[in-house]
């Protein structure tokens, strides 16, 4: 497995050179996500849309 640090460092060199703080920020934290529901579905720790779908009535 890669470092964090050196993730961090190969989607922050990816960028444009002119990419904001905050952009560096979201594109760091959407790898993040998306790494984290690949790693869930992985390991079935996922629901249905349909019980999703009840959930969010019973909100």
């Amino acid at each position: 497995m890669t470092a964090p640090t050196t993730m961090a460092k190969n989607i922050i060199n990816s960028l444009p050179i002119d990419t904001s703080y905050d952009e560096i920020i979201k594109e760091l934290a959407f790898d993040r996500m998306i790494k984290k529901g690949l790693e869930d579905s992985k390991n079935g720790k996922t629901i249905s849309s349909k019980e999703m779908e009840l959930q969010i009535k019973q909100w």
